[in-house]
């Protein structure tokens, strides 16, 4: 086999190789971060659920106030919507987000169906936390200090997950699509965290005004 034989051979084997796809410094950190924090949220709300089931009467630390109220969220049928309590599930996923973020930071690579799998898996996080959000608005009636913490890494990992892979065309979209996404990364959370900042103020206005 001649020389450009053997090097159009190497080309093709390269070409049929699946594209490893890795990530950017700043990304492997908000991964890192927003599963810590997410753990530590899943972490301390799992132990007051302990204390919970030892004495029904157990006051969590974090009930504050009749709205800041950790206990009323912890005694909900929302916080065991698959038979056991929701913060298991968080022990188990935000550590996965700490993997890929370490992982990220290490400058692996990953194909694909690996990329779309986390974003399965934070979409899947985002659209569970987003129905928490108005359960303990408009049918709880309180909020949980770890919960919300738990909110803030969920939205900021599935949107930055989603940057990532259309940055990366992990997603197909546009060019223009593509182009703004990556301009304007900060604009979505920024709005997001803001409408539910708004939300939670406008829910129970009457009692905020009296701590001004």
């Amino acid at each position: 086999m001649t020389t450009s034989a053997l090097e159009e051979t190497r080309s093709e084997e390269r070409h049929d190789e699946p594209e490893l796809i890795g990530g950017g410094r700043a990304f492997g950190v908000l991964l890192v971060v927003c599963g810590v924090l997410g753990l530590l949220a899943a972490w301390y709300i799992t132990l007051d659920e302990f204390q919970l089931y030892k004495n029904p009467n157990f006051v969590p630390g974090c009930s504050i106030n009749p709205i800041i109220s950790c206990g009323n969220i912890m005694k909900s049928h929302q916080a065991k919507v698959f038979g056991f309590p929701n913060p298991m599930i968080g022990l188990v996923a935000y550590p996965v987000l700490i993997c890929v973020g370490m992982a990220v930071l290490a400058r692996a690579r990953f194909r694909r169906w690996f990329w779309l799998g986390l974003q399965a898996g934070t979409l899947f996080g985002v659209g569970f936390v987003t129905w928490l959000q108005y359960e303990s608005l408009y049918s709880i009636g309180s909020l949980c200090p770890w919960c919300m913490m738990a909110w803030v890494g969920t939205i900021a990992a599935f949107w930055y997950t989603l940057a990532h892979n259309v940055k990366n065309r992990v997603i197909p979209v546009p060019a223009g699509v593509k182009q703004v996404v990556e301009e304007f990364h900060w604009a979505v959370p920024i709005l997001w965290y803001g409408v539910l900042v708004m939300l939670i103020l406008t829910r129970w206005w009457s009692y905020w005004r009296t701590l001004l």
